[in-house]
């Protein structure tokens, strides 16, 4: 397996911005399609966002992240979710090749004819609607959410994630 970088860091000034929230609980395997969502319990935070992750087995983390700026960038939101990722950089901006341990291991960062992360974005509790930047571009603002989907190859028109919730 060959060594990407690390998911952008969003800085000593982007760490003083964001304040993590312990929102979301891991995903289980023995518990298909759970979805483990406590609600926000930053009261200091006047924003927040949610990053929804379903796996393809259907396991669902909804994580809630606390900001103090009007918006965040998706790169600092899933950083601040806690939620494992690892990413590459293409033309487009970075993509992402594994949420969460999904897949295990990888050789290449999205292979031809193999599933992927598909990438959501919903605003202020609206619809998903597929995102069309690369996640680092994507501005979330209070009550929008980031959503992530692990889409096989086949699907010719991705399913979106199940909502986040409130």
């Amino acid at each position: 397996m060959r060594k990407l970088r690390k998911p952008v860091s969003v800085g000593l000034a982007g760490l003083a911005l964001f304040v993590l929230t312990a929102c979301g609980g891991a995903s289980t395997s023995n518990q298909p399609a759970a979805v483990i969502t406590p609600a926000c319990v930053n009261a200091s935070a006047p924003n927040k966002a949610h990053v929804v992750v379903e796996h393809q087995s259907g396991t669902t983390v909804d994580r809630c992240v606390g900001f103090t700026t009007a918006k965040a960038n998706g790169a600092g939101l899933m950083t601040a979710s806690g939620i494992d990722f690892k990413t590459q950089h293409f033309s487009f901006g970075d993509a992402a090749c594994a949420i969460d341990s999904e897949p295990a291991s990888y050789s290449t960062c999205l292979p031809q004819g193999a599933p992927y992360w598909a990438l959501w974005t919903s605003t202020g509790g609206g619809p998903w609607v597929m995102a069309q930047t690369g996640f680092a571009a994507v501005l979330v603002a209070n009550g929008d959410a980031l959503g992530w989907r692990y889409t096989p190859s086949t699907e010719t028109n991705p399913a979106p994630p199940p909502p986040a919730k409130k």
